[in-house]
């Protein structure tokens, strides 16, 4: 099947209501996508007819059972880990890496180093900052590159030694939209010893991820960005799932992904989860792997997603008063569809409010990338706006977007 805008937005019930008799524009994507009716149909299903725990001799038990195996088993084939043991279900990817922080970093001890950077998103920053204060280990922060709002690489490689336990980095900007090269950081920091910890949640609804390709030891990201419900996903490597002591219930466990997953997981969760990835695989039919499919359909999001980008630039460079903060390229390999703006005489949230009384749904602020809006020096103007784009939008959006735009800032 062929992907068109039309097929896919005709799947959510969201982008076809209106409010105060006028339609609704979602360009609010990175803060949380809209859910196709598939996924709500399977999360209802699961809590109408078989809400239960796991482990008991009884129909309903059983389902939950096979249901977890069944979304751990979509959730490897979309990031294509080794195997789905190496998936871990939690709340959300906050969460998760606050509690897996705690395991990985039971070992250190003054003087050893980790690295974080400017780039990311707060839950991969402050996690590794507070675990390394307990331990009495040294940050460090790698910087951006202001020109592009990309993360500097070579400033990164720079911070890393012997002494770096651990590096965490974003895969995409969830602010600016810029990809990030991991592998090349897995690299360098295996070379020394190092983990990684790669933050995937901007990337994953844009950009097939592969676990395998880039080396890394973990993972994670978050199903509501990838048109599911709030359930968090981490990839754990297969040399770390059983060497890690994690911090559970004595009774829990201590087999399997199912050891660092304390107390009981969102089932009706899990379920919207193995829905989701189903939609995401859609658009690859004539595939044979769940993993192939996917492959194609990905294919198709960022051929879609070039586009939008093409335009939504193509108007901006007509537009004055306004300044891009990240790429000017369209390209989907450097950049996902999210904008980061600035103009002269609004600040973010006059815009953001004057675009949402006309139902066009954009965010403003630092959206928890501290270390980048401060770098910038925007933190106390009110950070930027965000504008960001799915597969589910058009093109005719992104022409809406530009006319409300003029309206609101001509003189």
């Amino acid at each position: 099947m062929n992907f068109t805008p039309n097929l896919v937005r005709s799947q959510f019930s969201a982008l076809q209501q209106t409010h105060n008799d006028l339609p609704v524009t979602f360009l609010d994507g990175p803060g949380g996508s809209q859910v196709p009716q598939s996924v709500l149909e399977a999360m209802n299903a699961y809590l109408g007819f078989y809400n239960s725990n796991l482990g008991g001799h009884y129909f309903s038990s059983q389902k939950t059972t096979g249901l977890m195996k069944q979304a751990r088993e979509h959730a490897a084939a979309l990031v294509n880990a080794e195997s789905s043991d190496n998936i871990v279900f939690g709340a959300n990817m906050t969460s998760l890496t606050f509690q897996l922080s705690r395991s990985i970093s039971r070992g250190w001890q003054q003087g050893d180093e980790v690295i974080v950077t400017s780039l990311d998103h707060y839950s991969n920053v402050s996690s590794w900052q507070q675990a390394a204060e307990d331990k009495g280990a040294l940050v460090h922060q790698a910087r951006i590159n202001e020109r592009d709002c990309t993360l500097d690489v070579e400033h990164l490689l720079s911070l890393i030694n012997s002494n770096t336990k651990l590096v965490a980095l974003t895969y995409a900007s969830n602010t600016t939209g810029s990809i990030v090269d991991v592998k090349r950081v897995v690299d360098a920091a295996h070379a020394v010893g190092a983990m990684v910890y790669v933050d995937a949640v901007h990337y994953a609804p844009h950009h097939l991820v592969d676990v395998q390709g880039l080396g890394c030891d973990f993972l994670a990201c978050s199903a509501y960005k990838f048109f599911g419900p709030h359930v968090g996903i981490a990839y754990i490597a297969p040399k770390w799932l059983h060497t890690l002591q994690p911090y559970k219930v004595e009774p829990a466990t201590n087999e399997g992904p199912g050891r660092f997953e304390t107390g009981t997981q969102s089932f009706e969760g899990l379920a919207g989860v193995i829905a989701a990835v189903k939609y995401l695989a859609q658009w690859g039919r004539d595939q044979d792997s769940l993993r192939q499919k996917l492959v194609e359909s990905y294919k198709q999001f960022n051929q879609h997603e070039s586009a939008i980008s093409e335009r939504f630039l193509s108007h901006l460079a007509d537009l004055e008063g306004v300044a891009l903060w990240g790429r000017t390229e369209a390209d989907s390999e450097l950049r996902t569809p999210t904008f980061a703006l600035t103009f002269d005489n609004h600040t973010p949230e006059e815009i953001a409010r004057k675009l949402g009384e006309r139902n066009i749904c954009v965010w403003n602020g630092h959206f928890y990338a501290l270390g980048l809006v401060r770098q910038l020096d925007l933190e106390k103007s009110g950070g930027v706006v965000r504008i960001g784009f799915m597969h589910y939008n058009t093109l005719e959006e992104v022409d809406l977007l530009f006319d409300e735009l003029k309206r609101i800032i001509k003189p």
